[in-house]
């Protein structure tokens, strides 16, 4: 931020000289520090990208003055200890480091061209007037931008709001007007790019000029990227500009690999047990790209693959990413396309991450990757977790045109992995989760080895102590299953998902009816029982990742809350006073395997609840004849609830 705000105050007319021979200006020296910048505040990548834990999914967080909030927070804890002297006392040799708070205003300009930034996402452009010294950089901006449309006597600043033609001038007179300080040019460039992307719709300008002309600009400042990319952005989410033809004349044409881009992704979808009829394959219809879009792509692609281009791809190019996904099919293939055929050995890459738009877009296909996700998990014996289901089927062995066969199937938890961050409506995650574990329960409990080995046993001599052991290892895989289950939701939506399934979500699922199952006999029990405590394990994973086990967690505050609104729950429906939908059996397993996980696993979390809830409970376990388990709850909720343990322990003898 300091380095932005000085040499970004400062004209280009000093250089400086390094020992390899390149040349320095104040220029180079802001857009390097204004890139890295940028790319610490995550700019190029959309909202919900940054939202992580309890963040909202809409605005991002890693702003400028977030950065900055971080930076004096880690500070004002940061030299107490004998370790932060000596690690200051070893830093202090090479850098002066202030300990003093910073705030956005000791950095005007910076928070200057934010608030501009932030408006120009916000609403379109207004205010240019004729003859301020912003008129006259935009004016010197167009001309070296567009030389050959300069020297016929046209300007294109007539269509940038309030400001009119003027005379074109020489390259020394416009190279003159352009030695000014780059926050100065930073302001000009959202007006620049108003005049082109207009004068390109209305036929003034034509689209290879136009790309070359972007190109110009970023050589001239490459700061401005973070304009281009921001303008063009919010121009394609206005929905304003009409589409056109990536036909191979006037913008550059996919039609080369674009068919078989889409097939390979449909392959990608099909192989992880995703089917959408409704994704258009090989339409008879041209490849067309809102304005803005195809502006930028045609950008992207001027840009030679070395490594004085590297950083300035590296920018621009998630964002690109991120703005085609969010565009209507089929967008995001044909910039895949075209950008597979610039660079072949990318083509895998951009196969892959172009398959993530079909999730951003359908809400039945994340909900039926979802499902291949949990049918890769149970294997029909424990030995199968690690081999023909399981990890490796959840996660695969990589993905590549380097598989026998062509471009090989990717599984199901890597693909969710790219694509849940894509997901636009997150709410409805835990209901889905929750009924795809159920399913997993009833898949393991119905699974043919399973109950096969059930009938066996009932006959054998030692039935009974070969049937626990049958019944231990369906108990494993339900576990994994609600691993996979509390993973997904954490992976979801973070703590407030988390919040949303344990305040909300389970309790309209126990008073919600289910229809029981129609196999009749004890399977039906066992799928009852297993359900419950697949619950149980799948609750308490959720609420270890977003509180832990402890009080350490930052998070854990929030944890007496919802916990204590739960067992309240548990507590009333034991009591009689709600009425459940769910089976007997489930409900039974759920309470005494959440609250067995609870004392044996997160015993802290016993102290967050009241003690009139934990007498309640420890009743209601009583008279299901499950007095050690009463006892040891009370016996964790402190020195009030310790009494009434003791008690519990001389009445029951």
């Amino acid at each position: 931020m300091p380095l932005c705000e000085v040499f970004g105050s400062t004209s280009p007319n000093v250089s400086w000289t390094l020992p390899t021979g390149e040349e320095l200006t104040s220029h180079a020296v802001f857009s390097n520090a204004f890139t890295l910048l940028l790319r610490l505040w995550r700019f190029n990548h959309p909202p919900f990208e940054n939202a992580m834990g309890d963040a909202t999914p809409v605005g991002s967080q890693l702003t400028p003055e977030y950065l900055l909030l971080v930076r004096n927070s880690k500070l004002s804890d940061f030299g107490k200890s004998p370790k932060d002297h000596m690690k200051l006392k070893r830093m202090s040799k090479n850098l002066n480091i202030s300990l003093e708070l910073i705030f956005m205003d000791s950095f005007p300009k910076l928070k200057s061209w934010y608030r501009q930034h932030q408006e120009c996402i916000a609403s379109t452009l207004t205010g240019l007037v004729q003859g301020t010294t912003v008129h006259q950089i935009v004016d010197a901006l167009l001309n070296m931008m567009f030389r050959k449309i300069s020297r016929g006597g046209q300007s294109l600043t007539s269509t940038t709001s309030g400001s009119s033609s003027s005379p074109a001038s020489g390259a020394e007179d416009v190279s003159m007007r352009l030695k000014v300080p780059a926050w100065d040019i930073l302001e000009g460039a959202p007006y620049v790019l108003d005049a082109a992307l207009t004068a390109c719709a209305h036929g003034r300008l034509l689209p290879r000029d136009l790309a070359t002309g972007l190109k110009d600009l970023a050589d001239l400042l490459p700061a401005t990227l973070a304009t281009i990319v921001s303008y063009l952005s919010a121009e394609v989410t206005r929905g304003i500009w009409k589409p056109v033809f990536m036909n191979g004349t006037d913008w550059p044409s996919p039609s080369a690999n674009l068919f078989m881009v889409e097939q390979q992704i449909k392959k990608i979808i099909a192989a992880t047990g995703v089917d959408i009829p409704s994704l258009a394959i090989g339409g008879s219809s041209p490849a067309m790209l809102p304005l803005p879009l195809a502006a930028l792509v045609s950008l992207t692609i001027t840009y030679k693959l070395d490594k004085a281009s590297e950083r300035f791809i590296v920018l621009i190019g998630p964002a690109l990413s991120s703005l085609a996904e969010s565009c209507p099919w089929p967008c995001m293939p044909i910039i895949a396309s075209l950008w597979a055929q610039k660079v072949k050995r990318w083509s895998d890459f951009l196969v892959f991450s172009a398959s993530r738009t079909v999730f951003h877009h359908n809400i039945d296909a994340v909900v039926q990757l979802l499902r291949s996700c949990f049918t890769s998990i149970p294997g029909l014996s424990p030995s199968t977790i690690y081999s023909n289901g399981g990890v490796g089927a959840l996660l695969g062995h990589g993905f590549g045109s380097h598989f026998s066969g062509g471009m090989s199937a990717v599984a199901p938890g890597i693909l969710y992995l790219r694509v849940h961050r894509s997901v636009r409506n997150i709410m409805f995650m835990t209901e889905e989760i929750v009924s795809l574990l159920m399913s997993s329960v009833r898949d393991i409990a119905n699974s043919g080895l399973f109950r096969e080995n059930l009938e066996k046993l009932k006959k054998a001599k030692f039935g009974l102590r070969y049937r626990q052991v049958s019944l231990g290892a369906a108990t494993t895989r339900v576990q994994f299953a609600a691993s996979l289950g509390a993973s997904l939701v954490w992976l979801s939506g973070g703590l407030s998902l988390v919040q949303l399934l344990i305040q909300e979500t389970l309790p309209s699922w126990f008073l919600s009816a289910h229809t029981p199952d129609q196999d009749g006999g004890e399977p039906g029990g066992l799928v009852a029982m297993l359900s419950g405590y697949a619950l149980a394990y799948f609750v308490v994973l959720c609420g270890t990742l977003a509180w832990g086990v402890d009080s350490s967690s930052p998070t854990s505050k929030r944890r007496p809350k919802v916990l204590g609104a739960h067992l309240e729950f548990l507590a009333s429906a034991i009591d009689g006073k709600i009425s459940l939908g769910c089976e007997y059996a489930t409900w039974h397993a759920y309470v005494t395997g959440f609250v067995s996980l609870m004392v044996g696993c997160t015993k802290k979390w016993v102290l967050d609840v009241n003690v009139d809830v934990l007498r309640r409970l420890s009743n209601g376990l009583r008279q299901w004849n499950e007095e050690e388990l009463a006892i040891a709850l009370l016996g964790l909720g402190g020195a009030e609830a310790t009494a009434s343990a003791a008690e519990l322990i001389i009445e029951i003898g």
